[in-house]
């Protein structure tokens, strides 16, 4: 218990316009980890992206929606869930492009974030497309008075510069406390296991009673590719070559099925585009198999 009394935790939102390097800056942040997108605990409509963790402790990126303008009666309320999560957070960090000219979409994110009390961090980023670097002084000075900012940080995220003394900044201003989730949790496997579920539960749903609880699934591959598209490759597993016949269906037409069923709902989860590969493989009475059990995610005691 002592040692994570003495390790950080804490949320942190990103705020910005689209392609102000949101998405390059988390990557950088987080390296090969896989992002996880699940509910936060105990609050509102907020969406973990990621979590990092490291020897210091654990940060917990959210994602903050409409905190831009309102257009309608759905912004509006968008607007107030942005409101929300800027009192609820440790942390906003704001990334701007850099320049001195502050537009009506930064002014409004501006005046949005000189209500709250949580500190705020300017991100100055793209810092590499920047061809005289005194220049980044006269970007600091025309933000500097606009936003009481706890830090301003001039980085790159696409070159990976100063990334690190973002990271150092970011644990300076979290309280200290137990970590929210398991180290495990940066990784993909949460996302598998769901992924998993949904396929099962999509082919025992479409396969009624003509294939008994006899079925598993495994996720063989489930990885992120450039353009925003998860490949994943499943396997379907039965026990009979009969039941293998059955979940493919009549040229292929059954396995087909299962699987546009599930990638929408993945895809949902999500919130990205999914190719989903499905295979069915026999595996002879694997429900008595420990072996096979455990490797299926199943332990034997529960079923």
């Amino acid at each position: 218990m002592e040692e994570n009394t003495q390790k950080k935790s804490g949320f942190v939102t990103l705020v910005g316009r689209p392609n102000v390097g949101k998405s390059t800056l988390m990557n950088h942040l987080i390296g090969q980890k896989i992002a996880i997108t699940s509910n936060k605990p105990q609050t509102t409509r907020n969406r973990i992206q990621t979590v990092y963790t490291d020897e210091r402790g654990q940060i917990i990126f959210l994602d903050t929606p409409g905190i831009h303008k309102a257009k309608n009666k759905l912004g509006e309320y968008m607007v107030n869930v942005a409101e929300h999560t800027l009192k609820e957070v440790d942390l906003v960090l704001w990334l701007v492009e850099p320049s001195t000219f502050i537009g009506a979409g930064e002014r409004h994110i501006a005046e949005q974030l000189s209500g709250v009390k949580t500190p705020v961090i300017l991100v100055i980023n793209k810092i590499d497309q920047v061809k005289k670097q005194e220049e980044i002084l006269t970007f600091i000075d025309a933000y500097k008075d606009i936003c009481p900012f706890a830090e301003i940080v001039p980085l790159s995220a696409l070159k990976d510069r100063n990334t690190d003394l973002l990271l150092e900044l970011i644990f300076k201003y979290l309280p200290y406390g137990p970590q929210f989730y398991d180290e495990d949790t940066v990784t993909d496997q949460p996302m598998r296991q769901i992924a998993a579920e949904l396929i099962r539960e999509k082919a025992l749903r479409l396969l009624d009673d003509e294939i008994p609880h006899g079925i598993a699934v495994t996720i063989e591959k489930m990885k992120e590719r450039k353009g925003g598209i998860m490949d994943i490759e499943a396997s379907i597993i039965c026990e009979k070559e009969s039941h293998k016949g059955i979940i493919i269906g009549k040229g292929g037409g059954m396995l087909k099925k299962i699987g546009t069923e599930a990638r929408r709902e993945i895809e949902q989860m999500l919130e990205m585009r999914v190719n989903l590969q499905l295979w069915v493989k026999v595996r002879r009475e694997w429900r008595d198999s420990e072996l096979y059990m455990k490797n299926y995610g199943y332990d034997a005691k529960d079923v």
